[in-house]
């Protein structure tokens, strides 16, 4: 029996370690970490390595850290949750998968699930969206219109949300879902809570150099900032005709022309952005669009399943899960680079993304950091 967290840790934070401790407590087995990489859904650098990101959830709680392939790292929650849950369907020993949320009433979170499966429901947040309102809001009332008020206040919070896509991932797999409530600060909240404070506002104060120590199990030593590798994306994005946009993942409706008309107008991230937002097309999708032009992620392939484990880091009892794993196991990305395989594409923006995110700190990483970056073996036994 084990249990898996899909995460990002961007950065471990206390909550964190909670969330791996108390998965831990209600299953008695080990815990696998599937983590974003080099970049999140958030569709910038995380804010620091992934390997120093694995080496905090190895101190506190995980035994195997996987990557979650960056082109699932930089998509939708349902992408996102889906890419996760196929990495811990592949391991034979993982029985649960755990996540953190607002509320672990497993029943109505079920039932947010299955209405987003509805066709009524759908159809009806698609008309909705042809009205003018935003996602989050149409498939919140188009939820409350058919299933009720207690599902649709489920879609409230970004965590619940993707709670809801765990469950709809897990469907015809034998893998249980664990609810866990989250516990102090509230998702992007600024204040503190005791000793918990958000990933939004941990970030902020580690790039305004503060001291967030007491709310970091291992604070990084060096941090990236956005603005450092937004030159390298105008760049790229400056090289792209509109036939290049119309290939990313989520763009439609005519997007790549305003796309590839905006990026020739304005002259930052922030400008090209509001330039393009709409009520279909907010910040958070158009910021995953830009990522993924940037590392050349298609929707042909971000449409792809792939099928690897990369082990950034492992106790004992986390080398021992690897022997259930049904996946091409990923220890060196130089082995399968040359053997060539269906996982080449994924693996190459893997690498891709951490040399992009080696110019987000103020000093420059060099390129390669996946090729020789040993994989963390904590010894300490759980």
């Amino acid at each position: 029996m084990a249990v898996a967290i899909i995460c990002e840790f961007n950065p471990f934070h206390n909550g964190h370690k909670y969330i791996l401790e108390t998965a831990r407590s209600l299953t008695g087995g080990p815990v696998l970490a599937v983590m974003s990489g080099s970049f999140t859904q958030r569709g910038e650098a995380a804010v620091c390595s992934k390997f120093h990101r694995a080496e905090a959830a190895l101190q506190n709680g995980a035994d195997l850290v996987a990557e979650l392939p960056t082109v699932y790292a930089v998509a939708s929650a349902r992408r996102f949750a889906q890419g996760g849950a196929d990495i811990a369907a592949s391991f034979g020993d993982v029985t649960h998968l755990a996540f953190g949320c607002e509320t672990d009433d497993l029943d109505l979170l079920s039932a947010a699930a299955d209405a987003m499966e509805s066709e009524t429901v759908n159809n009806r947040i698609a008309e909705l969206m042809s009205q003018g309102a935003y996602y989050p809001q149409a498939a919140e009332a188009a939820v409350r219109a058919v299933c009720g008020d207690a599902a649709a206040e489920v879609l409230r919070s970004p965590n619940n949300i993707l709670a809801v896509e765990y469950l709809r991932s897990l469907k015809g797999s034998a893998i249980k879902p664990l609810p866990i409530r989250r516990v102090g600060a509230a998702h992007d909240s600024e204040k503190a809570d005791g000793e918990f404070l958000s990933a939004s506002e941990a970030r902020a104060r580690l790039r305004r150099g503060e001291d967030a120590s007491r709310y970091l199990p291992l604070t990084p030593e060096e941090i990236t900032f956005p603005e450092l590798t937004e030159r390298a994306v105008l760049w790229k994005l400056r090289s792209m005709t509109a036939s290049d946009f119309k290939k990313l993942p989520e763009v439609g409706e005519g997007l790549e022309h305003r796309l590839t008309a905006a990026v020739r107008d304005y002259n930052s991230i922030k400008e090209i952005l509001d330039a393009v937002k709409t009520k279909r097309y907010t910040h958070a999708r158009l910021r995953r669009i830009l990522c993924c032009a940037a590392l050349d992620i298609t929707e042909e392939l971000q449409a792809r399943r792939a099928s690897y484990c990369r082990v950034l880091g492992f106790t004992d009892a986390g080398a021992g899960m690897l022997k259930s794993c049904t996946f091409e196991v990923v220890t060196s990305v130089a082995k399968p680079l040359r053997s060539g395989g269906e996982n080449v594409d994924f693996l190459l923006k893997d690498i891709l993304a951490t040399d992009l995110a080696a110019l987000g700190y103020k000093r420059v990483k060099p390129c390669g950091a996946d090729y020789h970056t040993k994989i963390i073996h904590q010894n300490s036994a759980k």
